[in-house]
């Protein structure tokens, strides 16, 4: 039984050295961009806000496909520019990859920043042709899940493009989210937190989902994430579950750097 809600999804009191990595990040990020020179087309605007932007990253010759990648921070924290270096692993195996800031919390509600990620992948899409793969971390897990659901606010042509989504330590079920004090940011409700979980949605026909998780991630965590590959497994989609031995939170998203790592890998996995 669960006493300390809050003390269950806080990551950073349970990591050795967590003060030190959006530093670590925004270091990487920022080399990424510097190496990429003209390859980088920074701050594309999808929407009138000023936090509706995203930076693309090209591949060398024709891209074979766009991924998306999603920042976490609970909704509410970090932007795009934190995790540029995360696009490297899909950039190397000539994918183009698109990273978005969204409107955070509490000037944006949950339902409100699934709109925006909604629109930054319609633009993304606009200027790549080919797959889309989605990637996600955290609350970014949420959000590239969201986009599975037959709820989502996409076209049908958009979705039909959508060939992989990982959610990596993803957040499925908003509900115990209620209980914790960062709600006062994120104002959910009950009508809200049921209709942004995708562990209580339907998956779109043909979906094909990876839940990602590092082996010593919190126990909310390790649970989130088996939830929704096994909920989606019965509702018809194609799903799996993959727990990352020696990760946790915060360095489990690393791999994305390496063009050969399993975790890229799967990103770009079409099914093809």
């Amino acid at each position: 039984m669960i006493v300390d809600w809050d003390d269950a999804y806080a990551n950073g009191p349970h990591i050795d050295g967590a003060e030190t990595y959006p530093a670590l990040w925004a270091s990487r990020a920022g080399s990424f961009r510097n190496e990429l020179g003209d390859r980088a087309e920074l701050d594309i605007a999808y929407g009138a806000g000023a936090r509706q932007r995203f930076d693309l990253f090209r591949p060398v010759g024709v891209p074979a496909g766009l991924a998306l990648f999603i920042h976490g921070g609970y909704w509410k924290a970090f932007d795009k520019s934190t995790w540029s270096h995360l696009a490297r692993g899909a950039v190397e195996n000539g994918w183009a990859v698109a990273l978005p800031s969204y409107t955070l919390a509490p000037e944006a509600r949950i339902s409100e920043i699934t709109v925006e990620i909604a629109c930054a992948l319609s633009v993304a899409a606009e200027r790549i042709e080919g797959p889309i793969s989605l990637a996600g971390h955290s609350a970014g897990g949420h959000l590239v899940s969201r986009m599975l659901c037959r709820n989502a606010p996409l076209g049908e042509g958009l979705r039909a493009r959508i060939a992989q989504v990982v959610s990596i330590s993803g957040l499925h079920d908003l509900r115990p989210l209620l209980k914790l004090e960062m709600n006062e940011a994120l104002r959910l409700d009950d009508a809200e937190a049921v209709m942004e979980s995708p562990a209580l949605q339907y998956p779109v026909e043909g979906a094909r989902l990876t839940c990602w998780v590092g082996g010593d991630e919190r126990p909310e965590f390790l649970r989130q994430n088996d939830l929704l590959a096994n909920i989606w497994t019965g509702l018809g989609a194609e799903t799996e579950t993959i727990r990352v031995q020696g990760k946790h939170h915060f360095n489990v998203i690393a791999d994305l750097e390496d063009r050969e790592s399993a975790l890229t890998r799967r990103l770009v996995d079409t099914g093809a």
